[in-house]
């Protein structure tokens, strides 16, 4: 420093002590400039007050040589207290060198800054809240300095800060937000601490509605809420807790839709803690915020739908997540669906959230998340949410397809969304059948998956898909997605309103196409997909076949099933595959309790209704001729089923077919054909019942089977024995008269022809053309 500088009104001897190397002298001489500046007050002379602190800054505070600073930083202070409640006029000139020397490369001097900084805002107080801004951004740095002094000087003048900002109520909030937005941000554990203890005592006082302002720091805080210090992630869980309870307290002035997608976000993050709090803010949200939250519904169940699988290691997680998505599923109401019924083989997709919805201004990142809807506009109040809000299906559904195929994702996972896939098809059906052709084919995939549960929920889904009257359209799209082509070995759908197929002229007019109304037009389009999967997948119909056909009885009509199902086997090309599903099919029809109801509609042929089905089913069960002769026995047809057996002689016999003649036996002796066996007691009204059980006994070679249906046989009475003289008397019975609106006739001629068309096609697999000529006597 020059010494031949003026630097009045300092005196030479105050000069000479501001730079002296000693902490006592420089005190000497902040007690004269003190004195000084008292006297400037007295006279109100300004200017000299003004060239004082003027001095001090620039002649020693920004000096290069660090005496002069540490001289400079005690005169600064010594002028504010001679201020007194006059410093606020010089705040600016007074603060601004102390700042500049937060930075300086030397310890001590960190310290004195801030010791100086201290006496100046002890004096103001509440003035120099208008310069909070850049007294904040100057601590925020200090609270991270390595030094313990600096560190234990800046927490003094922390806490100063804060009692001053707690005890007034000017305090610019607004212009505050911006700079806590950018240091929440820091890395530096001291930083976050400091930051974090600025957000609880904001939020304690009453004045300062930190609420408001709540979206710009959330995302922040979930980030300090990962930290590794567990002290700073305990403050950091007071404070979001502090946050939820304000929020529950009044929730008419939460801005729920501006911090949806920041809960998405960290619902997702592998941080056990993080995504347990996202998560019960997340449940918060649905349940106050109710239909607001329908927009961010697809990020929402991304969020959600993985937790549902977690293990007992995340049980908490996981029911927290379980709550949020059943709030949300409740949220989708029969209003959210379009008011109209759509053209027929309409295939739109939903507009696009954005047509309806501004766009949400910002999240985490500062961008919005791709895929996301918008936030509502400002000043939506819930009186008008429902008006408000529109559901669109687009993002949950590609969500919702996403998840389930994915085989990596857990089973309770695939559970939820075919729950929600059947929610949305039950509350809002007209908008759900816009996407039904993309989903179809992950429908069907989903049907070989490993859980029957899982199963189960998709075979809901498919049944309300194929029974549901918003799916009754002219053309119900292509037959298994974009990726079906139809070919030589796949099944088609037979021209509707196209007579029978399977009508001749002896049929007398009798249809066997599904016309049940429940049923619309999706329902044959997933018979011919499920037969063409389990042609496909010969293990799913083995393991699986016999579950999923009779659950869909269940779910939906039986006869449908079955008359659709035969009525596609019948046009089948694949032979081997024709007869294997007819067996499943039919063994499926005599065993299974859910199809009490159908076997007896089979048993008496009463109605137009019973002899249509039973046509439909007869001809295609003539790809299995064992199987045949069960329906007929089932149908009481014995005298038909006699005829058949006698054609059994020239059929080439296999040891697949005398095995499926043994489970026929083994099945007659089952309650199902009780009445069967009851019907044996009269000999002279069923002689063809008798015939045909003989006939099955001669084809069988002498097994276990061959003993069972012999001993059967031996305990048929002799007629005569069974005569009394009431028999006598009466009028001789005839058997069951064959139903007059079937042509037995034309369908055993239909039985030889397919089983002529399966002789061919297994002489051409085996190659042995000198058996081509043995045919099955027309």
């Amino acid at each position: 420093m020059n010494p031949e500088k003026d630097f009045a009104p300092l005196t030479p001897n105050i000069v000479r002590a501001l730079n002296d190397k000693l902490y006592e002298k420089r005190k000497v001489a902040a007690l004269e400039i003190e004195k000084l500046v008292r006297e400037f007050v007295a006279q109100n002379n300004t200017v000299q007050i003004k060239h004082v602190i003027q001095t001090l800054s620039q002649e020693f505070a920004l000096s290069q040589h660090p005496h002069s600073r540490k001289g400079g930083l005690i005169g600064l202070a010594a002028c504010s207290i001679a201020l007194g409640k006059d410093s606020g006029l010089y705040l600016k000139e007074l603060i601004e060198p102390v700042l500049t020397c937060f930075n300086d490369a030397d310890s001590r001097l960190r310290y004195y800054a801030c010791e100086a900084l201290y006496n100046i805002v002890k004096v103001a107080r509440g003035a120099v809240l208008p310069h909070f801004n850049v007294l904040f951004d100057g601590l925020s740095k200090l609270a991270a300095d390595p030094d313990p002094n600096v560190k234990s000087g800046s927490e003094l003048l922390d806490r100063l800060l804060k009692d001053i900002v707690t005890e007034s109520n000017k305090f610019d909030l607004v212009s505050f937000i911006p700079l806590l937005r950018e240091r929440i941000y820091s890395n530096n554990q001291y930083a976050r601490q400091f930051i974090i203890s600025w957000i609880l005592v904001l939020e304690s006082v009453p004045d300062i509605n930190l609420l408001d302002y709540l979206p710009e720091i959330l995302d922040g805080l979930f980030q300090i809420l990962g930290d590794n210090g567990k002290e700073i992630r305990k403050m950091c869980e007071v404070v979001l807790g502090e946050f939820l309870k304000e929020i529950k307290k009044n929730p008419s002035s939460v801005k729920f839709a501006e911090m949806a997608n920041i809960l998405v976000i960290h619902c997702q993050t592998t941080d056990d803690l993080i995504q347990l709090t996202a998560m019960c803010w997340m449940r918060e949200f649905i349940q106050l915020a109710g239909r607001v939250m329908l927009p961010y519904s697809s990020g929402i169940l991304t969020a959600v739908l993985p937790c549902l699988a977690y293990d007992d290691r995340k049980k908490s997680i996981k029911e927290v997540a379980n709550v949020c998505n059943q709030s949300l599923m409740k949220l989708v109401t029969p209003e959210d669906d379009e008011p109209d019924e759509p053209r027929a083989g309409q295939r739109q997709a939903d507009p696009a959230p954005d047509d309806a919805l501004p766009k949400q201004e910002g999240t985490a990142s500062g961008e919005a998340v791709a895929g996301f809807t918008s936030a509502l506009p400002p000043g939506l109040t819930h009186s008008t949410e429902r008006a408000s809000v529109t559901l669109h299906l687009d993002g949950i559904v590609q969500v919702l397809n996403c998840h389930l195929s994915d085989t990596a994702i857990g089973m309770m996972t695939r559970i939820a969304v075919l729950k929600w896939l059947y929610h949305l098809y039950i509350k809002t059906p007209r908008k759900m059948f816009r996407h039904t052709d993309s989903l179809f084919p992950i429908l069907l995939q989903t049907l070989s998956d490993e859980s029957d549960e899982v199963i189960l929920k998709d075979l809901e889904v498919l049944a309300e898909i194929a029974s549901s009257p918003a799916g009754q359209t002219d053309d119900p799209g292509p037959l298994d997605g974009a990726d079906f082509r139809a070919s030589h070995s796949e099944l088609q759908v037979p021209t509707p309103g196209r007579a029978g197929l399977l009508n001749t002229s002896g049929t007398k007019g009798l249809e066997c196409s599904p016309s049940t109304p429940t049923m619309n037009s999706y329902f044959y389009k997933f018979m011919i997909n499920l037969l063409k999967r389990f042609s496909s997948e010969r293990k799913l119909l083995e393991v699986r076949g016999p579950f999923i056909i009779r659950q869909l009885c269940l779910l939906l009509n039986a006869e449908n099933i079955f008359h659709s199902m035969a009525d596609i086997l019948l046009r089948e090309e694949d032979l081997k595959f024709a007869s294997t599903m007819v067996h499943a099919l039919n063994t499926i029809l005599l065993t299974s309790t859910e199809l009490f109801q159908l076997r007896n509609q089979l048993k008496d042929l009463k109605t137009l209704e019973s002899q249509n089905l039973f046509c439909c089913l007869y001809r295609s069960w003539c790809h299995n001729p064992v199987t045949t002769v069960s329906l007929c026995f089932l149908t009481q047809n014995y005298r038909h089923a006699y005829d058949l057996i006698q054609k059994f002689g020239d059929l080439e016999v296999t040891v697949d077919f005398l095995a499926e003649v043994d489970k026929l036996v083994q099945l007659i002796e089952c309650p199902i054909f009780t009445y069967l066996r009851l019907q044996l007691l009269d000999v002279k009204n069923n002689p063809y019942l008798i015939k045909a059980l003989y006939g099955l006994l001669m084809l069988l070679p002498q097994s276990s089977a061959f003993q069972l249906l012999s001993h059967r046989l031996q305990c048929v009475p002799n007629p005569e024995l069974l005569q009394t003289e009431d028999s006598l008397k009466a009028a001789p019975k005839s058997q069951k008269a064959d139903s007059p609106s079937i042509d037995y006739a034309e369908l055993l001629q239909h039985f030889e022809k397919v089983q002529n068309k399966h002789l061919e096609v297994r002489h051409q697999r085996s190659g042995r053309a000198d058996h081509l000529d043995r045919r099955v006597v027309l």
